[in-house]
């Protein structure tokens, strides 16, 4: 338990000291909240943009750690060779996982306090159900991190840092982050309902407040935090050469 606690300890100071992961950690889902919130182009009906908003970067922020910046930190180790030699220190395989993804939840309790403390002062005034919040950020968390770990398993370092920021820039624009999934065009609506972050922001829109049917969204997120882990499990290599 010594050795995966300051193994935890180690994964956060590294994330710390990297610019562009605490950009795309932090920076960027303030500045989604900060500007979108201020300016009337979210056709969200009789919704002010915050109430939309808030539930949204919160998901978008879970994707950042979860995904992105386990994804590439992970993917840099492999590529290197440093994933291989820390699995056969005596932390182990298994200890080595658990504090990574012990690091990436700490991180996530400083976003949604952080970004929840500026959706609060521009206004927004949620309804939380603590439960349903909680067991749909463990969903997320769990379904990107798949998400991120089998991309990093199976790509070179530089392919694997193109496909996560390309997969978080298309999660973005079309996943129901950005834009509701009701307003994309055609049948991106559709398909955003059932993507990870479509689902994910549609039960954090029900958990702070907002009166939405959201079983099919259960379902969907439940789906991707069992496929995406299972994947990565099935296919991860830990080393360039295996």
């Amino acid at each position: 338990m010594h050795a995966m606690v300051a193994q935890t300890r180690n994964e956060l100071v590294l994330s710390l000291r990297q610019g562009e992961q605490l950009l795309v950690s932090m920076g960027i889902p303030v500045l989604v909240l900060l500007f979108l919130s201020q300016v009337d182009i979210l056709p969200t009906g009789t919704e002010r943009p915050i109430d939309f908003l808030a539930p949204a970067v919160l998901g978008l922020a879970v994707m950042s750690s979860s995904m992105v910046s386990l994804g590439i930190g992970t993917g840099f180790e492999r590529h290197y060779g440093v994933l291989k030699r820390l699995g056969a220190t005596p932390l182990g395989r298994p200890r080595l996982l658990a504090a990574k993804i012990a690091s990436v939840v700490a991180t996530e309790v400083v976003q949604l306090a952080m970004l929840s403390g500026v959706a609060l002062a521009l206004g927004w005034q949620p309804a939380w159900s603590v439960l349903p919040f909680a067991g749909a950020v463990l969903l997320g968390t769990a379904a990107f991190a798949g998400t991120g770990l089998l991309l990093a398993g199976r790509l070179s370092g530089p392919a694997n840092l193109a496909a996560c920021n390309g997969l978080y820039l298309v999660l973005l624009l079309f996943g129901g982050v950005a834009v509701p999934a009701s307003e994309l065009p055609g049948p991106l609506g559709g398909v955003a309902g059932v993507l990870p972050t479509g689902a994910l922001v549609k039960v954090l829109r029900s958990a702070t407040g907002a009166t939405l049917p959201v079983t099919g969204a259960w379902i969907a997120l439940l789906a991707w935090a069992v496929a995406m882990p299972l994947a990565a499990a099935l296919t991860f290599r830990w080393s360039p050469a295996d």
